[in-house]
């Protein structure tokens, strides 16, 4: 028994599944909305805007003490 394999056949169907996963990606990107999805896009922005946003609630914290401060 002789076994045929179509190779221009496999290599397009390869092809096909990689675009799919490039597709699907950029799908996901845009319906986001944001610039980083997930660290693999911008690793260095993804930390700046992890240190910024603990920064951001280190201040809303600070602001909450003065204010309970003032009402002593």
């Amino acid at each position: 028994m002789r076994i045929n394999t179509n190779i221009n056949s496999m290599r397009t169907q390869e092809y096909m599944r990689q675009n799919q996963a490039k597709m699907s990606n950029a799908m996901d990107r845009l319906s986001s909305g944001k610039r980083i999805n997930n660290a693999s896009d911008d690793a260095a922005g993804l930390a700046i805007a992890t240190r910024m946003r603990a920064r951001e609630s280190g201040l809303g914290v600070a602001a909450n003490n003065t204010q309970d401060g003032m009402s002593l």
